[in-house]
Order: structure tokens, then sequence, then C-alpha cells
């Protein structure tokens, strides 16, 4: 019989038979259905009880430590029986080894992120701080932008119940670590509601002029750290907007769900002749609009709001060509449920780009959504190849920046494809 080498006063999660396999693998989180029983002290000072989650009686926001059926040690997490995710993993030492002086342990989190990214990055860079569970701070994302007078600015969301309750920790940690000139919160998404929380957003400390600009591959661009979708930007795609630049001389090139125009902005300083930047958001829109004259490229690129499904379908009849072709859009997936849908979307605007093209055109082609995974994505693109009759040379398979690093054993940080193929 397995023996508890190991007590102390947290409460202790026991797994089902097996369910311990993804634990070990790297996979932070623990489902409700996942668990057989909770074993706490009670408050009333009766001892030990080990009742199953339902009845368990540990308040939401508790470290609690994470064990095998048989008794196996697996890490020290947050409980919250409010979401279907039930513990999250913060770190794989005892919870007294991290309780109380939790300063000490949110610190050396936020530094090492920190000083993986500056492998890569320099100080006028803006890229993705600490990317959740991928940098073991689970709901936690932080984009650092640096503007171009050099004000650093640090935009947060905290997204689980996990981080929320160590927000004080992990902001005092964010303020030591990088000193930055303002910090925003962005935690205004649907996500919270799931956690039991409460969506907000605003300044913390000072407050700063939320419509920032900042350089990226050499190209100025207005971001609205406050009003922006998510937190304002989209830094996964920066080191995927520089190829693209190395594929756009001379060329015509539609740039689809544009956002800020970014993609678009990268082909005109890669020396394309004609640049069309298409976003249904009219806020998107006037952005790009602001960007375009910040890089002085209105005699080359223009925008346009529409449908990018619609307008494709207007190409299309018009008998319309491109050289290049990039589709950045929104995850059409946020949930395994609406794949087949999600399916159904990405094959059409493949499909209408791919007969878009003239002959030996390039399509840069990409997905976000993590439930929408990498075997679907290609075989998306080899279906809509077979149906628009083109012929496809893949000639680069990417993914996201090195500031968004892969946790081996959780594969939704490896969510975005990006596909740079040659269609004939």
């Amino acid at each position: 019989m397995f023996i508890l080498t190991y007590m102390n006063d947290f409460a202790r999660v026991f797994l089902k038979s097996g369910e311990e396999n993804e634990v070990k693998q790297g996979f932070p989180w623990v489902f409700d259905n996942e668990i057989t029983s909770v074993k706490y002290l009670s408050e009333d000072g009766s001892g030990w009880k080990t009742v199953s989650l339902a009845d368990c009686g540990v308040k939401d926001g508790s470290g609690v430590e994470v064990f095998t059926k048989a008794g196996g040690f697996l890490g020290t997490g947050i409980i919250n029986r409010t979401s279907k995710i039930t513990v999250r993993l913060i770190g794989r030492e005892h919870a007294d080894q991290i309780y109380p002086d939790t300063t000490v342990f949110w610190e050396k989190k936020i530094r090492d992120a920190v000083n993986i990214r500056r492998l890569h990055y320099n100080d006028s860079d803006s890229y993705r701080l600490v990317f959740g569970e991928a940098d073991f701070i689970p709901g936690l994302i932080a984009e650092r932008y640096c503007d171009t007078a050099g004000h650093v600015y640090i935009v947060v969301q905290f997204l689980s119940l996990s981080c929320d309750i160590f927000r004080t920790e992990i902001l005092a940690a964010i303020e030591k670590t990088c000193k930055p000139y303002g910090i925003y919160e962005r935690s205004d998404a649907g996500v919270r509601e799931k956690e039991g929380l409460e969506e907000k957003s605003g300044w913390i400390g000072t407050p700063r002029e939320p419509v920032i600009m900042i350089e990226e591959n050499g190209i100025k661009l207005n971001v609205d750290i406050a009003e922006g979708q998510k937190t304002g930007y989209f830094l996964d795609q920066k080191d995927n907007r520089r190829v693209v630049s190395s594929l756009c001389h001379g060329k015509r090139v539609l740039d689809a769900f544009t956002h800020t125009g970014a993609f678009g902005l990268n082909a005109v300083k890669g020396g394309a002749r004609e640049v069309i930047s298409v976003d249904i958001s009219p806020e998107a829109v006037e952005m790009v609009n602001r960007n375009i004259k910040e890089n002085a490229a209105g005699t080359v690129m223009k925008s346009e709001c529409a449908d990018v499904f619609e307008l494709l379908k207007r190409y299309e009849a018009a008998g319309e060509k491109f050289d290049v072709i990039i589709l950045d859009p929104p995850a059409f997936t946020k949930s395994a449920a609406m794949i087949k849908k999600a399916y159904g979307g990405y094959k059409e605007i493949n499909l209408r780009a791919m007969r878009l093209l003239n002959d030996g055109g390039f399509l840069v082609t990409c997905s976000c959504s993590y439930f929408f995974d990498s075997n679907m994505f290609y075989s998306m693109l080899t279906h809509a190849a077979m149906d628009s009759h083109r012929r496809v040379q893949i000639l680069e398979k990417r993914g996201a920046g090195p500031d968004h690093p892969v946790l081996l054993g959780y594969p939704k940080s490896e969510y975005l494809k990006c596909a740079v193929a040659r269609i004939l």
C-alpha cells in the first residue's frame, strides 16, 4: 500500500485512477470530473474529512495539493469549484514551499518570463511578456509595449481565479522587474464569468494616454490598449508579418481581416505596388487609415470596410487577380462543438483566395483557434486546393514567435498556424 510520506495543513485533491497521466506530462489543469475526493481540515476542529468534490468545504481560491488516487504528489494548485477547471496548478512544489511568502514565488515567475524574452528581444521591442500556463502562471496574459518615445506599457489580463487572487503580488513583481511607465488592465474577457469573476478594465496606478505608437519591423503602428481587440494588438504575428514583407516586391496584395493594417504595411515596406487592407469593423478601418498616414503609405495602400466573405465573392465574380493574399481571420471556433462550422468558414475563404491568385502567387493563411488544430488546418487547405482546382506548395509552416513559448503537455499553447504557400 502507498503511504503518504508528506503531510501539512493544506487540503488535498485526489484524482481518479489514470487521470494523473496528462498532469504528469505537463498539463496544468484538473477538471471537476477527474476528481475522486478531497481531504481537508474541518473548521469545527473535528479533524480531517474526506469527502466528494460536491461536499467539499474548501474555499474557492485556496491553495490545494493534488495527488494521484494512490497518493503520489503531483503539484500545488488553486481550487475553484465555480469553474469546470477545478484546479489550476501553479507549481510542482508542495504548498508550504509556496506559502506564506508568495511574493518571492511570483517575483521569480515574472523574472523568469522576462529573462526568456530578453534572449530574443531588445528594450525597444514590443512582445508578450507572460503567456499564461506556458509561463507557469495560469490565466495571466501580459503584453509589453514600448512606444516610440521609449516608454514601456504593460497590459495585463487576469483571466482566472488562480492568478486573480495573487494580483497584488504579480503586479508588484511586474513593477519591480519591468519598471513600466503605465499598466493597463484588460480583464474584460467573458471567460472571467466562468471563473466567478467580474469583468474589469482600466489603468492601474497613474493614468496615461491609451493610444500609443509602437514600431514593429521598422513600421509605425498606433495601438489602442484600452479599446483595441483583446490587449490592443496581436503581437504573435510579428515574425510572420516580416516574412510577408519579403514576398511582396512589385506585387498586388490583398490583406484580409487586417485589424490594424500591420500585414499590409509590411507588404508596403517590402515594395508592393498595390495593397488593399480589408476589415469589417469601421473602428479597425479608422485605425488602419491612421497607420497608413503615419507611414506615408497612401500612394500604395488603401483600406476597405467590408465583410471579407462577401468581398472575396465579388472579387471572384469581377475577375480580380492578386499576387499575394493574406488571410488572418479571428478564431472561427472557440469550442470543440463548433469545429464543423469553422471548417466550412476556413475552407471557403481559402478556396476563394486560391482562385483569386495569379499563377505562382503566394497565400499566407492563418488560424488562431486552438480547437482547429494543425492536422485539421492543413487538411482544410488540401480540400480547398482540390475544390479550387489548384496545386499548392507549402513553403513554410509557421506559428507564433518566441514570446509565445509552447509548453509540452499543454497543446493550447500551440494555437497559431500560419502557412506560407505558393498557388499554381
